[in-house]
């Protein structure tokens, strides 16, 4: 990669979008330039509802970012989320050739083809075919299969599909910023990649993405991705259940959220009050913390059981020996890595973005993580021509679409 290229990870969210702009380095990592951030119009669930008011929050975040670093951004690694996200588990088998042929790159990319050859609706893409391991002959669990012997190739992947409706709009929402996109992310993968280690992965664990609008899963094992899910449920809808039940706007509820509340009622003082505005200048009141606890819990815990509950449908929930890692927004409120151990009965912890340099006054937290792990996500494919930040992002994401529909459909 030349000197002075630059990589951006974009994190349209549902309450915020925030951009990423790394520099990376010559050991492989990548150093943090510039941050931006704006808040999110335009999106609901992670999907985009009016397109002129998400690219407005796109644009504004660019910018924000841009001014920092007096650098112009052409093109990102953008995330993906949504309930219309669902992922299967595929194999592909191959034959080599004869005996003791030399398995090559291209035999791996027809085992992945193959693999690829699955039923999947008319109105869904491929977004991530990603490999777990390989098998040659009678030997399994091989990482990478390239220089082996064998005559016969077989790899399990786990596919992602999405919405085409869904993909396209997000793809249009940053070509009318004016950037081009180099990929599509999902965004539990690409925070996967910014807040794990590899013992985490080889041991196998959970991270649970806690967003505004979504919760998003993705487990990890010997590794490699297992299984991935979004779940319609994030931080906004606690905000709505607290302006609900205190009777209050939606911003007041959210900062109140932010600096009082807590996901475990347990560990909050009950003689603690804070003061709660009212509607349209109606008067304020107090009330307890322990009341705003009582609010934030049952939501909280709903989102753990729906998470649990997804974690035992794919049969992974004895995978987990290095448990469970929250990030997101939302991971960060009080009480919440305590609800967490409770409800999965495994050892949680905050996941911070790492190993990165930061050259910038802001120390990106959690919130970050999908951004981060998105310039992650780029290096991790430096090989390929993704990688290199020009215009035309978008059209060749778009080609790509095509070749698939046209490929199974």
């Amino acid at each position: 990669m030349s000197e002075g290229t630059i990589i951006t990870g974009l994190d349209i969210g549902t309450t915020k979008v925030g951009v990423i702009i790394g520099e990376p380095t010559e050991d492989g990592n990548f150093k943090i330039l510039g941050v931006g951030a704006a808040p999110s119009e335009g999106l609901k669930k992670g999907m985009v509802v009016n397109l002129e008011k998400a690219v407005d929050s796109v644009r504004a975040a660019v910018d924000d970012a841009e001014l920092v670093t007096g650098k112009k951004i052409v093109s990102v690694y953008a995330s993906i989320t949504g309930d219309h996200i669902k992922s299967i588990n595929s194999r592909g088998v191959i034959a080599i050739g004869k005996t003791g042929s030399e398995i090559t790159s291209s035999d791996v990319e027809r085992a992945i083809e193959a693999a690829k050859t699955v039923a999947i609706p008319s109105d869904r893409e491929i977004i991530h075919v990603l490999p777990q391991e390989y098998k040659v002959d009678d030997q399994n669990g091989i990482r990478d299969p390239i220089g082996f012997s064998g005559v016969r190739l077989e790899v399990d992947v786990h596919i992602v599909t999405g919405s085409v409706s869904a993909a396209q709009n997000v793809l249009r929402c940053i070509e009318k910023s004016g950037i081009g996109v180099e990929e599509l992310v999902l965004q539990p993968l690409a925070s996967s990649y910014a807040v794990l280690t590899k013992d985490e992965m080889e041991l196998g664990c959970v991270v649970i993405d806690m967003g505004g609008g979504t919760t998003d899963l993705a487990v990890f094992h010997e590794g490699s991705v297992k299984h991935t899910a979004v779940i319609g449920i994030g931080g906004k809808n606690v905000t709505s259940d607290l302006a609900i039940g205190l009777r209050t706007p939606l911003e007041q509820a959210e900062q109140l959220k932010c600096n009082y509340g807590s996901a475990l009622s347990s560990t909050v003082d009950a003689t603690e009050l804070v003061i709660v505005p009212g509607v349209a200048g109606r008067e304020s009141k107090e009330v307890s913390r322990s009341v705003l606890a009582s609010i934030i819990e049952p939501r909280v815990e709903e989102i753990f059981s729906l998470v649990a509950r997804e974690l035992k449908r794919s049969h992974f929930t004895e995978m987990l020996a290095a448990g469970v890692v929250l990030t997101g927004g939302a991971a960060q409120l009080d009480g919440v890595l305590e609800l967490a151990e409770q409800i999965f009965d495994l050892p949680a912890k905050l996941g911070t973005p790492l190993q990165y340099e930061n050259c910038t006054e802001i120390t990106p937290g959690p919130a970050f993580a999908t951004g981060i792990g998105a310039i992650h996500y780029a290096l991790s494919r430096s090989d390929k021509t993704a990688i290199r930040t020009r215009p035309g992002g978008l059209a060749r994401t778009i080609d790509k679409m095509k070749k698939w529909f046209n490929e199974y459909f």
